[in-house]
């Protein structure tokens, strides 16, 4: 019937752009293969995780609504940015690693002469609408033309606090290549992005960029972005390897026994960027606790305090009940306890993690309600700080002896591994 639309071709039409597009095709085939995909979803380590919150709806509601809780999730006063300029990230690292964190799990790597750019997200809200959604609490450190050129951008999963519509939009008009887990790559080409520019890969599968090997690690989380989650993109936490050093990007991860295998197998790192914000014990599966990321951190180096951890995905964005500062008081309070480095830039501040010192001051408290306790003693600080750095140096000689070791067993995987039937450029098995 001439001029007759269908309900569903309407529906179709009013999807916003930010939903972005299902897996379909050989995509979609591709995934069915997938050794992660079961029962039509694709399946966490270790066991099902709770992906909604749990326990009593009630008890939910009374913390979210509670007003002194409330005020205590958001900074009191202006967040202390760095005022990131160009000239910053211009001059080659003097280690050869640098790291700027730009706010939540955004993290611009610098690392054997490539530059990588994990879950950038520029936009003002994490959501598919501009008048809706949670707001960022301080502004990008620099516009996003002012980075640079980006050898590559690595996505670790499809939420909207990790995959940005305006970000990658912008992006998409730069020749940089994407790292994303499978699946993902729907999202981008809907936007633009073309399919020779992706890198899209399955859990162990790994891909070259340059001198940099980049490969997709298990995380514990779950995906989506319209009403219907379909689970059928993947998360992923990543691993980046040059000739000279190895980083660690956690993406959104539960805590699982799976740190130790990823560690054995990629590490030891010079430095881990571990989520340890937006926890809830409503979501406990998902997400963790500052002492789960250090606990993951350690299990990432084989259990020793080796390597320097950044915590992310914090500081941001509101996406939980805790208090704005929790994650970094929870983060210090799990160095102390453990005498494992931390660095604690502000959004913005670049830092080398192998240099001498990196930040470590508590920047936060000047713009955070302050606990009725009171903030912990500076002096406790600095002792662990010192601490933390003898046991690091004492380390090194072994960690430097175990690095050489897990390179060479990534070589050899590599050159064992090269994966077939997926049609993907550049992609190798490595576990």
């Amino acid at each position: 019937m001439t001029g007759f639309r269908s309900p569903s071709s309407g529906l179709r039409a009013l999807r916003p752009a930010a939903f972005g597009a299902d897996p379909s095709g050989e995509r979609m085939a591709r995934i069915r293969r997938s050794p992660h995909f079961k029962d039509g979803v694709f399946q966490n380590p270790g066991g099902t995780a709770r992906t909604r919150p749990s326990g009593s709806t009630l008890e939910f509601a009374k913390l979210f609504f509670d007003k002194d809780e409330r005020a205590r999730r958001a900074p009191k006063g202006t967040v202390p940015v760095h005022a990131t300029t160009l000239a910053d990230i211009a001059e080659i690292p003097a280690t050869g690693l640098r790291l700027t964190w730009m706010g939540h799990s955004s993290v611009l790597a610098e690392i054997d002469g490539r530059r990588v750019l994990f879950d950038p997200v520029w936009g003002e809200r994490c959501s598919p609408f501009a008048f809706a959604g949670p707001k960022r609490l301080h502004p990008a450190p620099l516009p996003l033309a002012a980075l640079g050129p980006v050898d590559v951008v690595v996505i670790s999963h499809d939420h909207y606090d990790h995959l940005d519509l305006p970000t990658i939009r912008a992006l998409a008009g730069t020749d940089t290549l994407f790292a994303v887990p499978l699946g993902v790559g729907a999202h981008l080409e809907h936007w633009g992005v073309s399919a020779d520019r992706l890198r899209e890969l399955d859990w162990h599968e790994a891909t070259k960029v340059g001198g940099l090997t980049l490969t997709a690690t298990p995380a514990r989380h779950f995906c989506g972005r319209g009403l219907r989650n379909t689970q059928h993109t993947l998360w992923a936490s990543w691993v980046v390897a040059g000739d000279e050093h190895r980083i660690y990007h956690s993406g959104d991860t539960g805590y699982f026994e799976g740190f130790k295998d990823i560690g054995a197998e990629h590490g030891p790192f010079d430095a881990t960027m571990i989520q340890i914000g937006a926890y809830s014990e409503f979501w406990p599966d998902i997400h963790m606790t500052p002492e789960e990321g250090m606990r993951a951190h350690l299990d990432l180096q084989g259990g020793r305090p080796h390597g320097v951890m950044l915590p992310i995905h914090w500081a941001t964005f509101n996406l939980a009940t805790h208090a704005w500062s929790d994650p970094g008081e929870g983060t210090i309070a799990a160095s102390l306890a453990t005498g494992a480095p931390i660095a604690l830039p502000r959004p913005g501040e670049p830092f080398e993690p192998t240099a001498e010192s990196v930040p470590a001051d508590p920047w936060w408290r000047g713009v955070a309600l302050e606990p009725a306790g009171g903030w912990p003693a500076a002096e406790a600080l600095g002792d662990a700080r010192a601490e933390a750095t003898i046991r690091a140096s004492a380390d090194s000689a072994a960690g430097d002896a175990a690095g050489v070791a897990a390179k060479a067993d990534t070589a050899s995987d590599i050159s064992k591994g090269v994966g077939e039937g997926t049609g993907d450029p550049e992609t190798v098995v490595t576990g």
